[in-house]
């Protein structure tokens, strides 16, 4: 799909009724600066392929086709910065701007993905680069909740039931109902995640993600369903079942291409055609 049927198509989407959803300049923070040790194998998740293309790059591609980002801000190892230039130049990521070295720990890291964004931005949609399912749909209904909210999240409902353990034994069992698990894109107006992120240094807090940030200076956030093909490459077993899914949506494109017109493409997530990398897996 070329840019301005892309374009056209999410304007569309973005008129309800005649009126038009607002926009605000969004930039996305992808962290990808992590060590990869549950992963194993000698390359990071970020560049294992999948069905011919980078993890991070189909991440990218999400970021890049989605109409409400603006602008994309990579944190990453030391020493990776050339590869991400290589996939700006090789896969047409045009919003692809700042590429800074990550922290010790993936809060501090967002930290400096933040000090990187554009003076103009108003809102910063911070993700995992091991979400390589996001799709641009799902990132848009975040940051629409955000933009309406303050702070919006990605997340899917529970679906096991929930137990509170301690020493070994349940202590507690917790209404699933009430249970969400929560994904990135998460999604905050700037000013009020810089009050959370510098709240938190000046404090000594450490967070597993940033909504808890913005809940300890007594801020809410809105969650939004995204399912669970929204997952985070952390196993080898993740692999393959995000391989499985991005074959079915492959194969569902496929089906959709007047007869006779088909052919072993790389595809991102969307169905559009990536060039090809060299099919190698080290990582499993």
């Amino acid at each position: 799909m070329n840019k301005s049927k892309t374009s056209d198509i999410s304007n569309l989407i973005r008129t309800v009724f005649g009126k038009k959803i607002p926009r605000h300049f969004t930039s996305a923070v992808i962290v990808a600066a992590g060590s990869s040790e549950r992963m194993g194998g000698d390359t990071p998740k970020q560049f294992i392929n999948i069905c011919g293309a980078p993890v991070v790059v189909r991440t990218l591609l999400a970021y890049e086709k989605c109409d409400s980002i603006h602008e994309i801000v990579i944190v990453c190892r030391e020493g990776d910065a050339q590869r991400y230039e290589e996939f700006r130049e090789k896969y047409g990521i045009t919003k692809l701007g700042a590429i800074v070295v990550g922290a010790e720990t993936r809060q501090m890291s967002v930290v400096k993905g933040l000090e990187a964004v554009s003076d103009k931005t108003e809102f910063v949609a911070i993700a995992d680069a091991a979400r390589c399912l996001t799709t641009p749909e799902m990132i848009s209904e975040v940051c629409r909740q955000a933009y309406r909210y303050d702070a919006a999240t990605a997340a899917t409902k529970a679906v096991d039931s929930i137990k509170r353990v301690k020493k070994g034994f349940v202590e507690e069992s917790i209404p699933r109902n009430e249970v969400w698990l929560a994904q990135t894109p998460q999604v905050f107006r700037i000013n009020l995640y810089r009050a959370a992120a510098y709240n938190a240094i000046e404090n000594g807090r450490k967070a597993t993600d940033d909504n808890e940030l913005v809940e300890a200076i007594g801020r809410t956030v809105m969650v939004v369903e995204c399912g669970k093909d929204n997952f985070k490459l952390t196993s080898p077993e993740d692999l393959y079942l995000a391989e499985a899914i991005i074959k079915m949506r492959t194969d569902a494109e496929e089906k959709k291409k007047p007869e006779g017109i088909s052919g072993d493409k790389v595809v991102d997530t969307y169905g559009d055609e990536l060039p090809k990398e060299p099919a190698d897996r080290k990582g499993d």
